[in-house]
């Protein structure tokens, strides 16, 4: 996997030479590998997944804001010479690719908002226990415990809960922050790329009131909620967000060379 601006990523360049490169943000304690790959691998576009700074393979420390994160992500692009893309950004990957769209709107072809809402408020027991080493192996069992619906797979429960822990506590902790000082509920007029807000029917941590509040206020957005899934959607229901996905990503008007 190269590495590019201290970002780890991988590349599927699928077969699609006139289409714009999607690239995938990771939420709060991820990795790439919160992408299924069948998400990683869309039909006909160039993907990238990224592990942010501190998380996964990446070096580095992690970020206590969403702008300093997004600010890595420009970085990254900015060392692949990639002008513009479709971001897609699950939770506070997408608390970052809104950030880009509001502050970059030219760097930005479409939104994907997956799981993810205008405003992140992170529960104060997640905040002050992830803070703790002697609290941190408990607090991973409640918040995996939030993410997933109570039908999903009990082996994909118990590998996203092992991947989860083996963030470092300062890393998580930093993104939860970030996530709680995330608002930009005043500014979603402001964001003019096509949008679809995508989220699982059972979502305890961003419900899709947070989808269709998104859809509401963004001038160009739609809004999909796939049943019997909770936040961790695209692992859950991997077949049906890529197809979700692909849906939206195809109508958006694209030149080569913009």
């Amino acid at each position: 996997m190269p590495i590019e601006a201290d970002i780890y990523y991988s590349a599927y360049k699928g077969k699609g030479f006139r289409k714009p490169s999607v690239v995938l943000i990771h939420g709060a304690g991820g990795t790439h590998l919160h992408w299924p790959a069948s998400v990683r691998r869309l039909p006909e576009y160039p993907v990238y997944a990224l592990d942010l700074p501190g998380h996964g393979k990446s070096e580095g420390r992690g970020k206590q804001s969403i702008i300093e994160y997004a600010q890595d992500v420009l970085d990254w692009m900015n060392a692949l010479e990639m002008r513009k893309a479709v971001f897609v950004g699950h939770s506070m990957g997408g608390a970052i690719a809104l950030t880009l769209a509001i502050r970059c709107p030219e760097r930005v072809v479409g939104l994907g908002l997956v799981g993810t809402g205008a405003r992140l408020k992170v529960a104060p027991v997640i905040l002050e226990n992830t803070a703790r080493s002697e609290t941190f192996p408990s607090i991973i069992g409640t918040i995996i415990g939030w993410a997933f619906d109570p039908r999903a797979d009990a082996r994909l429960v118990a590998l996203a809960a092992k991947r989860m822990a083996e963030i470092r506590p300062s890393v998580l902790h930093g993104d939860f922050t970030a996530c709680n000082s995330f608002d930009v509920m005043e500014k979603l007029g402001e964001i003019h790329a096509p949008c679809c807000a995508l989220c699982g029917e059972n979502d305890q941590l961003t419900p899709p009131r947070y989808s269709h509040y998104l859809a509401d206020h963004i001038p160009n957005a739609e809004v999909q909620i796939l049943p019997d899934a909770g936040h961790m959607v695209m692992l859950e229901k991997p077949d049906e967000v890529a197809r979700a996905l692909l849906g939206f990503i195809s109508k958006i008007p694209y030149q080569p060379g913009e």
